[in-house]
């Protein structure tokens, strides 16, 4: 998941493959749960919609994001692969295309957020008025904006620029586990969109702790971020603040 931060005279030479090998197979688990997530999550009724019998997308917006979304994670699994096979250089090369399709993943976020707020969408919890639901996804892009925007500030810095990256990949989890079958949204609410990544973020950084001996502090103020924004916005949903906001910004 992470790599030592401590020097690499201070480690004994037979101590440090082990440490990268496993980082290696962490992040390619990750990236494997994280496409099957999606999957489950999204497939009925985008990518593996001529499987199900699901009603038509509506609107064109979100073909669009669905499509950046994908280029997305299919970058994060190339990206994995190339730093697993020790390809670095490629890996640098195709973070400047991580440059650009992550603010395209937002501004389209956006728009797919303000049509579903006008126009309504079957995500939405029926119970929730659309403009206090909008903080969610609203929520998610911002997080993820300044998430990524962090990973590249440190994208020199491998240790830290891997955490974020990490972070950002958990921020963009809820959306897709939100809509897993079973009725688990339903049952549990935020306890299991916003709980999953919640336990995950925690997991990650106290087993990275343990197994480097040292607490990163970009992993864990950007961990703190991602959770405290996750929680948060729950109670500012009703607000009028936000309700003035979300009332403008889809008029």
């Amino acid at each position: 998941m992470a790599i030592n931060d401590l020097p690499v005279d201070s480690i004994p030479s037979s101590g440090i493959k082990p440490n990268r090998n496993f980082e290696h197979r962490f992040f390619a688990a990750f990236a494997a749960v994280f496409v099957i997530a999606v999957l489950v999550g999204f497939g009925p009724t985008f990518y593996l919609k001529p499987l199900f019998n699901t009603p038509p997308i509506p609107r064109a917006i979100i073909w669009i994001h669905g499509f950046v979304m994908a280029a997305w994670v299919v970058l994060f699994v190339a990206q994995v692969y190339f730093i697993s096979s020790k390809r670095i250089k490629v890996h640098q090369k195709l973070g400047i295309v991580g440059v650009i399709i992550a603010p395209l993943l937002v501004v389209t976020g956006l728009f797919l957020t303000i049509a579903a707020a006008k126009y309504g969408t079957a995500a939405a919890p029926p119970n929730i008025p659309p403009l206090s639901f909008m903080i969610v996804p609203f929520g998610d892009l911002l997080v993820f904006a300044v998430l990524f925007a962090a990973a590249m500030y440190y994208r020199k810095n491998s240790p830290n620029h891997k955490r974020l990256i990490l972070l950002t990949m958990l921020c963009v989890l809820p959306p897709a586990i939100a809509r897993f079958p079973g009725g688990l949204t339903d049952s549990f609410g935020p306890l299991w969109f916003f709980g999953v990544p919640t336990l995950l973020t925690i997991v990650f950084i106290g087993a990275d702790t343990w197994r480097t001996g040292k607490l990163n502090k970009a992993f864990l103020v950007g961990g703190a971020f991602l959770v405290a924004a996750m929680w948060l916005r729950l109670p500012l949903s009703s607000t009028p603040l936000w309700l003035d906001f979300a009332t403008w910004i889809t008029s």
